[in-house]
């Protein structure tokens, strides 16, 4: 199902795909989704809620896998990539295709007012705590605390938004 706000813009050249399983896609007011952004469900059954007045930026590719809320205030810089799901590679005598998709870690959580910069990835259980800065090229697996910056492959706490 998807349920867009009448007050949000989306670019003529987004591809959302709907879910032939019925997965909740929704975004909220005042979002801005960019030309080239891939909102694909696959991987899972889970949802997709983009809070209000939050931007997604071009090339980046959200799957639905085991979910992801993006809350209200976040930008999301170009050629970013939301994979909340994880291929099985356990028997080695079968192709990874063959396999399916391993048990969820939780999907993905971004809190309100967020940054990621170009070419963030976040995988699946990861948490990004309100007001966080994520910086270009970063990996994302597990938690980061609220008002932290971010940097690396993985992801490292490498500073802390200013208390004024």
């Amino acid at each position: 199902m998807l349920k867009i706000d009448p007050t949000a813009v989306i670019s003529p050249l987004a591809d959302i795909e709907r879910s032939v399983r019925g997965t909740l896609i929704e975004i909220g007011p005042g979002v801005l989704i960019d030309s080239f952004v891939k909102i694909k469900a696959a991987g899972g059954s889970g949802e997709v809620i983009i809070g209000a007045d939050s931007a997604v930026n071009s090339g980046t590719v959200i799957y639905t896998g085991n979910g992801v809320r993006i809350g209200e205030g976040v930008l999301i810089a170009a050629n970013c990539t939301l994979a909340p799901t994880n291929h099985e590679i356990a028997d080695r005598h079968a192709r990874i295709r063959d396999q399916g998709f391993m048990a969820s870690r939780g999907g993905i959580v971004i809190e309100d007012d967020v940054w990621l910069g170009a070419g963030v990835v976040v995988l699946d259980g990861a948490v990004i705590g309100q007001g966080c800065v994520v910086a270009a090229g970063a990996v994302v697996r597990g938690r980061l605390e609220p008002y932290g910056i971010y940097a690396g492959a993985p992801v490292r706490r490498i500073g802390e938004r200013g208390k004024g």
